[in-house]
């Protein structure tokens, strides 16, 4: 009885997240196939999934322990004395997001060690939170000193928060996410129950007729609409929308208040904030049928990747705002790319891609997922990347843990849950989103269908797709063609391919060359399905060369590269004496890939001739024999040490990285 309860409670884990539970007024038109419904055997996507749980949700824990973060709600909750142990009022966040990847994982690993932990650390949350809901270690740990230790960024009294470094609401708003993933992935209401006597308060609290102050940071507003999902009391909702629509206009850009949301049409100030109001506005928009919302983050949308986005798919060029500049100001050494606003990206992507069913915002999923987020954990699993530039002179190192943590336990809940992003429902149409290894149940018109991936994407193009109808059935298959397939770096024109690829993807069902239509990026097969048929895509995988539109100064004169969903880069172990950004290319020369197994773990590389450029004296510059140069994918950059590296390679020399330093 007990596993039927959690097979019951588990299959909305990623429906929660951006899906149709009941007790709704609306929702997305199209259904994500939760996680828990597909099991990854892939040689990629799996391992890291496995290393994610036995190595960096372990370390991250050992971590919240060992910097005192857990030792805060051991104080608050009166099981030992002290004073604030950490750097941050936001340190509580990371704990919560922990929790939350742990409850995904523990659906994929069983570990009833890692489960009594989780009961353990819920029992001394819950009594860290104070008699009417309220949860905030840092305040209650320093009113149990007389004031002494609040920290700068909190007001002397609860609720009354800066509007920009407060981080009272964005605490409870991933709590709130973690009781949602823990109550679904167990059947137990003890951190659910926290939760929700937290929301109790804050919308006491708050109303337009008592407090109307808004978040300093956003994600309340998507750990709101995930209480309102699971439990269906709509004031959660009401909440959310109402910390949306009082934000602006006399605030600031760096968290998005400038203006009220509704009225937005360009990504703004800090990238992560950025990503979740955007997300929470989604699910407003789904969720309360209200077009506003949905064309402001539309708008929005198209400012960010016509004009803001990094070929990467990193977001946010400046470090000084965490976020993004102006349009087309793009600089590489100086990128910021926090991981955390990759994840955020993929976020409102997907949330964007369940409103349309449009290819586009996965074709940016993928470019965020097989680059910038993947950059931002090593090969090892257990060191990180905060930001994630695209040229290095060697200053930048993997760090095994930050004192600003926002980022490894981001990877920590997000890693889990990438099978939740493979598939997705709209009654009889099934979409495959993403390719890789894996055995998947969908339920499609009132049907349960097996769909068995087989396939060594992304190294290979070929993709075998089984299909197991529990009976001969109508439905529509939808096979994502990613853009670089259809000749597009990314959607619009802010990167493009020089090479235009003449290579056509082919498709069968059975072996036999059938009819589809392409409709917003998809394949389109409509047909009867039977037990044992047997779809083949198979996608040509040329090294493509990109340039970039000429208002992004920082890329003129260079090319970068790119094979299948992965872009590259060149890398100091790899090339002459690992002065690589010292590199001339030269475009004219054939270009050969290769899978090396003996490198990196197994990777596919990308052979290119460059000359080495020397500048012996000033006005000079002398130009070496030319030689091979070899290219790595770019999310596998510093895991053999710090050193140069360099995604956008000139092809001219007034180009190359040494002439400007």
């Amino acid at each position: 009885m007990k596993n039927l309860l959690r097979v019951l409670l588990v299959i909305n884990i990623i429906l929660a997240a951006t899906g149709c539970t009941g007790h709704k007024t609306g929702d997305y038109p199209v259904k994500p196939v939760p996680f828990t419904s597909v099991k990854l055997t892939d040689d990629f996507w799996a391992p890291r999934i496995k290393k994610n749980a036995e190595i960096t949700i372990p370390i991250a824990f050992g971590y919240c322990e060992s910097t005192g973060r857990i030792k805060n709600f051991e104080i608050a909750g009166g099981l030992d004395t002290g004073k604030f142990q950490t750097l941050y009022p936001f340190d509580d966040s990371d704990v919560f997001k922990i929790i939350e990847g742990a409850s995904y994982s523990l659906q994929t690993f069983p570990d009833p060690k890692l489960e009594a932990y989780l009961d353990t650390l819920i029992w001394k949350i819950g009594l860290a939170q104070e008699d009417d809901g309220y949860l905030y270690t840092n305040r209650t740990i320093a009113e149990m000193h007389g004031g002494e230790g609040l920290h700068e960024w909190a007001s002397p009294r609860r609720w009354e928060l800066d509007s920009v470094l407060s981080h009272e609401l964005y605490n409870i708003g991933h709590l709130y996410e973690a009781a949602v993933a823990h109550y679904q992935a167990t059947g137990k209401r003890t951190l659910l129950d926290i939760a929700m006597k937290s929301a109790d308060l804050v919308a006491k609290d708050f109303g337009y007729d008592r407090l109307k102050v808004y978040p300093g940071h956003q994600v309340i507003e998507m750990g709101l609409a995930k209480l309102y999902r699971i439990t269906g009391d709509e004031k959660y909702l009401d909440l959310a929308k109402f910390f949306l629509d009082i934000r602006g206009p006399e605030g600031q850009e760096y968290n998005q208040a400038h203006i009220l949301p509704v009225d937005q049409t360009e990504a703004v100030g800090h990238a992560v904030r950025a990503t979740y109001m955007y997300s929470g506005m989604a699910d407003i928009a789904a969720l309360k049928n209200d077009n506003r919302y949905l064309n402001a983050i539309t708008r929005i949308w198209e400012d960010l990747v016509y004009r803001k986005m990094y070929v990467t798919g990193g977001i946010g060029a400046s470090g000084g705002n965490e976020g993004f500049a102006g349009p087309y100001v793009l600089p590489n050494m100086t990128a910021y790319c926090e991981t955390c606003a990759s994840i955020g990206n993929i976020f409102f992507n997907h949330r964007l891609f369940l409103f349309h069913g449009d290819a586009k915002y996965y074709d940016i999923i993928e470019k965020t997922l097989y680059n910038s987020m993947l950059s931002g954990v090593s090969l090892s699993a257990d060191r990180f990347f905060y930001p994630n530039p695209l040229e290095s002179k060697g200053q930048h190192k993997r760090q095994a843990w930050f004192g600003c943590a926002c980022c490894p336990s981001n990877i920590a809940r997000f890693m889990p849950a990438i099978p939740g992003y493979i598939y997705a429902v709209a009654d009889k149409d099934i979409y495959i989103n993403l390719y890789a290894s894996n055995r998947a149940k969908i339920n499609a018109g009132k049907q349960n269908i097996v769909i068995v991936q087989d396939t060594q994407y992304p190294w290979e193009g070929r993709v075998e797709i089984s299909v197991e109808p529990e009976k001969e059935t109508n439905f529509t298959l939808r096979l994502r063609i990613p853009g670089w397939v259809r000749n597009e770096a990314i959607p619009g024109r802010l990167y493009r391919f020089t090479n235009t690829s003449g290579e056509k993807f082919s498709l069968t069902v059975n072996g036999i060359v059938v009819k589809y239509s392409i409709d917003k990026g998809y394949a389109v097969i409509k047909r009867k399905w039977k037990k044992g048929d047997r779809v083949v895509v198979d996608f040509p995988m040329p090294v493509r060369v990109i340039c970039a539109d000429e208002r992004v100064k920082d890329d003129a004169g260079r090319v970068a590269f790119q094979r299948g969903p992965f872009v590259y880069c060149a890398e100091w172990p790899d090339n002459n004496t690992g002065n690589v950004r010292n590199l001339i290319i030269d475009t004219t020369a054939v270009l050969s890939t290769m899978f090396r197994n003996d490198l990196l773990g197994g990777v596919q590389i990308i052979t290119v001739q460059g000359r080495q450029a020397t500048k012996p004296s000033e006005g000079e510059i002398r130009f070496m024999e030319p030689e091979p140069v070899t290219l790595i994918p770019y999310a596998y950059w510093n895991n053999r040490g710090p050193g140069q590296m360099i995604v956008w390679l000139p092809v001219k020399s007034e180009a190359a990285g040494f002439l400007k330093d």
